[in-house]
């Protein structure tokens, strides 16, 4: 019978990412430093038996910190080898971004909450810096109440944007 169990786990597909929900202001206080940049270059390296894809910023601005510039994301290919984990994003062929990272004690390089920092940037219609990210889609968990919860993404103006890092880096 626990032979049975066994082989139901092994078949069962892999459980979803859960995520913690990070407000702004959270991210703002847990960052090491947040910048805006642009992705230029990328490759895969192992650290341990985790792949982890390297990513060159080109730091534009700085709002918070002294930015590395490199950004790590858990997952990648080498060779014929790859590894996936829930939840990651994607930087290859971006604009510009706002990052918030955070670096470990092993030196790398992270962002915070995976998706949830990384805010796109573009202009509007009438030429204003807008600063964007989508909802995200993966399980969140309030982390006041333990329960599961949702995100509404981020929309707002780079002016808005740095009056509030101003504020909450204070």
């Amino acid at each position: 019978m626990r032979w049975l169990a066994t082989i139901l786990l092994l078949t069962l597909p892999a459980a979803a990412t859960t995520l913690e929900k990070l407000s702004l202001d959270e991210m703002t206080a847990k960052s090491t430093a947040i910048v805006r940049g642009r992705v230029s270059f990328s490759h895969v390296a192992k650290v341990g038996r985790v792949y982890y894809t390297h990513y060159s910023v080109q730091v534009l601005e700085r709002f918070k910190g002294a930015p590395s510039g490199t950004v790590v994301l858990p997952g990648g290919r080498i060779g014929n080898s790859e590894q996936t984990f829930a939840g990651v994003p994607s930087l290859g062929n971006t604009n510009e971004l706002i990052l918030f990272l955070w670096t470990s004690k092993t030196g790398l390089t992270h962002i915070i909450g995976l998706s949830q920092g990384i805010l796109q940037v573009s202009k509007d219609a009438a030429g204003q810096t807008i600063l964007s990210r989508e909802a995200i889609r993966e399980n969140l968990v309030d982390p006041r109440t333990g329960r599961a919860t949702e995100d509404g993404g981020i929309r707002m103006t780079m002016g808005d944007f740095q009056g509030r890092m101003r504020g909450a880096i204070r």
